[in-house]
């Protein structure tokens, strides 16, 4: 079904290239862009370290936090925030085969992500 979604798509993409260079030359792939825009969405994946699990790189700007003379800051726990533009047919199963097998290292971290409107 998935195969039958994408391959509609381009059709339709290669319709509107067909189109629009028969109105005006050139608009073409702006429009093709466009539309891609319209069906994608971003994710923000944030991967973070499992409790228990030693961060030196937290401890690091906990370090130069209280060298700028702030106090106060209990702990520090570092991670990562990766951003992605997908296609609205991209699953959540999807996002987390990606997320399990390649953006986060599952022995020592955790990640969650959520869709965001492009």
């Amino acid at each position: 079904a998935r195969d039958a979604a994408s391959s509609g798509q381009n059709r339709a993409f290669a319709a509107l290239r067909g189109l629009s260079r028969g109105v005006v030359g050139g608009i073409g792939a702006a429009s093709e862009s466009l539309l891609r825009k319209a069906s994608a969405m971003k994710v923000r994946v944030f991967v973070s370290l499992k409790n228990g699990v030693l961060d030196p790189q937290g401890r690091a700007i906990h370090h130069a936090i209280e060298g700028l003379g702030i106090h106060g800051v209990q702990d520090v726990r570092a991670g990562k925030m990766i951003e992605l533009e997908v296609d609205d047919s991209v699953s959540d199963d999807q996002l987390d085969t990606m997320c399990k097998q390649l953006l986060a290292n599952m022995v020592i971290e955790n990640y969650r992500f959520e869709r965001l409107a492009a």
